[in-house]
C-alpha cells in the first residue's frame, strides 16, 4: 500500500513532463480512494520537476533492496 511521504517509482514515461520509468518521486497527498496520489518528482537540487496527480497504475513502491541513479534532464 503507497501512503502519504512514501518514496515511489514511476512505472512508465510521462514524456509530457519529461520523466521517464524509474523515476523516483514523494507522495505529498494520497486521495481517500486511496489510488491516486500526488506525487513530487525534484531534482537533486531540491528543485520541482513535477508535481502530478497519478493513479496506483502510474506507481510502484521503492523496494529495500533497489538503488537510485541519476540522469540529467533532457
Amino acid at each position: 500500500m503507497i501512503r502519504e511521504l512514501d518514496t515511489v517509482v514511476l512505472a512508465h514515461d510521462l514524456e509530457a513532463y519529461g520523466l521517464t520509468q524509474g523515476d523516483v518521486g514523494a507522495v505529498v497527498h494520497r486521495y481517500e480512494d486511496k489510488e491516486t496520489f500526488e506525487v513530487e518528482f525534484v531534482t537533486g537540487q531540491g528543485t520541482t520537476v513535477a508535481l502530478l496527480t497519478l493513479s496506483h497504475h502510474d506507481l510502484r513502491p521503492m523496494y529495500a533492496q533497489e538503488i537510485l541513479h541519476v540522469r540529467a534532464l533532457a
